[in-house]
């Protein structure tokens, strides 16, 4: 995250791998460093929930403690939070209809947290979010085609054949020369 993108040039794979909240695995830890698991989950949004993009936000929240927001129209915020534990999430999906409940090891322990912060999402930082909110506005094949070239650019940045800031040159080439239907 504090990384400039002179710097996100030279990131290898074992430096993209290490994620500073979560055990996730090389490929999911690699499109979080990118953003670009941020960018599905902002078109998942939009087909989910029926929100136009425009009115999806994404922050930075250094912590991984909240993980979704929403705001009413009244203003307020309700948000959701828990513990950085992918597995509750996955068991949900992999269950459903039929919830099955499953605890993690320990609650969340308010009195532990220090600070909850928030930053504006840079999108010269990360230009593959950027990249998503357009494809998906876009709609068509554009959304498959991102998808689908950054899970074979973040392979070969994996197998260490390119850089790290190639997997963006990768993706928005397959986007850009793919006629949209």
């Amino acid at each position: 995250r504090e990384l400039t993108r002179k710097q996100l040039d030279e990131v290898t794979i074992d430096g993209a791998s290490k994620h500073p909240n979560w055990l996730m695995g090389k490929k999911i830890t690699v499109d979080c460093a990118s953003m670009v698991n941020k960018g599905l989950e902002v078109i998942e949004a939009h087909f989910l929930f029926d929100i136009p993009y425009e009115q999806i936000e994404t922050i930075i929240h250094k912590e991984s403690i909240i993980h979704s927001m929403v705001e009413y129209k009244d203003n307020t915020v309700i948000a959701q939070l828990g513990k950085a534990d992918m597995r509750v999430p996955i068991q949900y999906a992999i269950t459903y209809p039929n919830k099955k409940e499953y605890k993690l090891d320990s609650s969340l322990d308010f009195n532990s947290l220090n600070n909850l912060s928030f930053k504006q999402m840079d999108f010269e930082r990360y230009p593959l979010l950027k990249l998503a909110y357009e494809v998906g506005i876009m709609g068509g094949v554009k959304p498959t085609i991102f998808n689908a070239s950054n899970e074979e650019a973040v392979k070969l940045f994996i197998d260490k054949k390119i850089k790290f800031l190639d997997i963006e040159i990768i993706i928005n080439d397959a986007v850009n020369n793919f006629e949209n239907i």
